[in-house]
């Protein structure tokens, strides 16, 4: 494992095909369909495991999020040609401050209106992990779609030479998107939460017969009657009309609510 990347740098074969596999730790299983995914497509693979303080707008969220590097290491021990980088704030920031971007808007809408600022601390620290492994290739969960949007719209505006890749969202057997916050909820939240996938689904259907064009009010209602839940968003949306730089996907529907203190994002795309 590696703090530095001046030392990390000086490990990597610039000869060999690099992937980049940027995580805030607590890995989970779907962190480590990236990892499975990069390892089989690149020489030399570099996992990142940062909680990077500039794309939380909360600090209180920032303060709880998961750590937990021994066990994130112990369950990278199999992997062949990986080299894990788990930096301090020094290591990559001058001043822990973000950059500010043209994303086409892109970081207004969605998660944008109720995490201010979160898509700029992305954006600038995915930049700096780019210039510093220069890699040829990087794995992204589509379960941050919009921020999978982001960063590719990002990439082409810069000029940034790198293959961003998608990678499909990992779920649990009652179709909860795999996340590090999902473990702060008890045992009832976590009943409650594994029903949001089953609104998406739901809502894929109507969409598919063509009965709706946007969530209806009844089904928006049904949710917040679900116990501890709050719904911040549940909307259908096509992200590459906001932006040149992305191809068209076609429309998706994208939730983010509140079960208890846990925040849940997900989408689904609707072709």
């Amino acid at each position: 494992m590696f703090s530095s990347h001046k030392e990390l740098l000086k490990s990597l074969d610039s000869t060999k095909l690099v992937g980049l596999v940027p995580t805030m730790g607590s890995l989970h299983n779907g962190h480590l369909s990236l990892i499975k995914k990069a390892v089989s497509e690149n020489e030399q693979v570099v996992v990142t495991i940062y909680v990077n303080p500039t794309q939380f707008n909360d600090i209180n969220d920032l303060k709880k999020y998961p750590r937990n590097l021994e066990s994130d290491i112990h369950k990278l021990r199999n992997y062949k040609n990986i080299f894990i980088y788990s930096p301090t704030d020094k290591d990559l920031y001058q001043e822990v401050v973000s950059k500010n971007y043209d994303l086409d808007n892109l970081d207004k809408i969605l998660e944008g209106k109720f995490r201010p600022g979160h898509f700029s601390g992305v954006a600038t620290i995915v930049e700096k992990m780019f210039d510093i492994f220069n890699p040829d290739n990087a794995y992204f969960g589509e379960k941050d779609f919009q921020q999978l949007s982001i960063i590719k719209t990002m990439v082409k505006k810069l000029g940034i030479k790198v293959n961003v890749i998608s990678c499909e969202t990992i779920r649990e057997a009652d179709g909860l998107a795999m996340s590090s916050r999902n473990e702060h909820m008890t045992k009832g939240e976590r009943l409650i939460a594994g029903k949001i996938n089953k609104f998406l689904i739901k809502a894929k259907e109507l969409y598919k017969n063509k009965k709706i064009d946007k969530i209806p009010v009844s089904m928006i209602d049904e949710i917040n009657n679900l116990k501890n839940c709050k719904l911040e968003y549940f909307e259908i949306d096509n992200l590459s009309k906001y932006s040149s730089s992305l191809m068209d996907e076609g429309d998706r529907i994208f939730i983010a609510c509140w079960v208890g203190k846990t925040r849940i994002i997900d989408n689904i795309t609707l072709k």
